[in-house]
C-alpha cells in the first residue's frame, strides 16, 4: 500500500470517478495485493467523500489541501483493513479513518504554542486556558498570567503534578495570549487570533477532546478485530460514522433483512461490552 505525497490528489486526480460495488470490491482486493492503480482509481472514486468529511475541520486553520491529503491516507489504511466480502462500502468502513486521519493531522499542526506531550499535561493546558478565560472576565480582570500560585496549588492537586509544573505550563498558556495578538505579517492587518476557530467551540476543547477521542477509539478499533465483517460494518455504520445509518440502509448494503441487523448489532456490542466494558463502550 503507497502512501500519497504532498498535494497529490490535487496534482494528479484526473477527472473523478464513480465505480460499482463490484468494482469497488474488485478494486479493493487489488489494492489490498499492492495494485498501485486499483489503490489510484479508490482514492479517485472517494474524493469527494474525502473532501465532505475534510470540510468540516477548514475552521482550524489547516489548509484544506492537507486535510484532503490526510483524508486519503486515511482511506487507504483502510482499504488496507477493508473486507470486500463482509457486503458494506467502502466508504461505510472508512469514514472513522478518514476523521481520525484529519483529527490527528489537525492536532499535529496545532503549533501557536508547544503544549505537552502527555494526555495529562495536554489536559492541565487546556483546563488552564479556561481558567484564566474565566478569571479575565471576571471582576478580577487582568492582563498577563492571572493564575498566581494560590490559584495554581488546586489545579496541580487536581492533575497530579508538581506545584513547579503547574506554573511552568500557566506561563506557556498565557504566553499564548500575547503570540494571538500578533500580526501574521508586517503587511497585513490580520492577527494570528483572527485564525481561531468560531465561537460554538473553542479549538482548545475540540483539540482536547479530539485527543481523548483518539485514545478512546484506539481501545475500540483493536476490539473491533474480534468482530466478523458484517458486524464490524454494522457497528461502523450505527455507531462511528458522523450520520448514524439506519438498519434498514445498512440491511440493504449487506443484503440481509433489518431484523438480522439488529441482531447482529446486539451481538456485535454484547462482544465489545465484553472486551471493553461500559467505559470501552461511551467511545462508539
Amino acid at each position: 500500500m503507497h502512501r500519497p505525497g504532498p498535494g497529490y490528489l490535487f496534482r494528479k486526480r484526473g477527472p473523478l470517478l464513480s465505480v460499482s460495488v463490484e468494482e469497488e470490491r474488485d478494486l479493493a482486493r487489488r489494492s489490498q495485493a499492492g495494485d498501485r492503480e486499483a489503490s489510484d482509481r479508490l482514492l479517485r472514486a472517494h474524493l469527494a467523500f474525502i473532501v465532505s468529511i475534510a470540510r468540516k475541520y477548514r475552521r482550524y486553520g489547516v489548509p484544506m489541501n492537507d486535510l484532503v491529503q490526510e483524508g486519503s491516507i486515511g482511506l487507504l489504511h483502510a482499504i488496507r483493513k477493508f473486507d470486500p466480502s463482509a457486503g458494506a462500502r467502502l466508504s461505510t468502513y472508512a469514514r472513522w479513518w478518514v476523521r481520525a486521519a484529519i483529527q490527528d493531522h489537525v492536532v499535529r499542526s496545532w503549533s501557536l504554542v508547544r503544549i505537552g506531550t502527555t494526555a495529562a499535561q495536554k489536559a492541565m493546558f487546556f483546563h488552564l486556558r479556561r481558567k484564566m478565560a474565566e478569571i479575565r472576565g471576571g471582576p478580577d480582570s487582568v492582563t498577563g498570567n492571572p493564575m498566581t500560585e494560590e490559584r495554581l496549588r488546586p489545579v496541580a492537586r487536581k492533575f497530579g503534578v508538581p506545584l513547579k509544573e503547574a506554573m511552568a505550563l500557566a506561563r506557556r498558556a498565557a504566553e499564548k495570549d500575547r503570540s494571538l495578538n500578533q500580526r501574521v505579517r508586517a503587511d497585513d492587518p490580520a492577527e494570528w487570533g483572527d485564525r481561531l476557530a468560531d465561537e460554538r467551540e473553542s479549538p482548545e476543547d475540540a483539540v482536547a477532546g479530539a485527543s481523548a477521542d483518539r485514545f478512546r477509539r484506539g481501545l475500540v478499533a483493536k476490539a473491533l478485530k474480534s468482530l466478523s465483517g458484517r458486524e464490524r460494518a454494522i457497528i461502523a455504520g450505527r455507531f462511528m460514522a458522523d450520520t448514524r445509518r439506519t438498519r434498514g440502509a445498512i440491511a440493504a448494503d449487506l443484503g440481509i433483512s433489518r431484523e438480522r441487523v439488529r441482531q447482529l448489532e446486539i451481538s456485535a456490542l454484547d462482544k465489545l461490552r465484553r472486551l471493553l466494558g461500559r467505559k470501552g463502550l461511551e467511545a462508539i
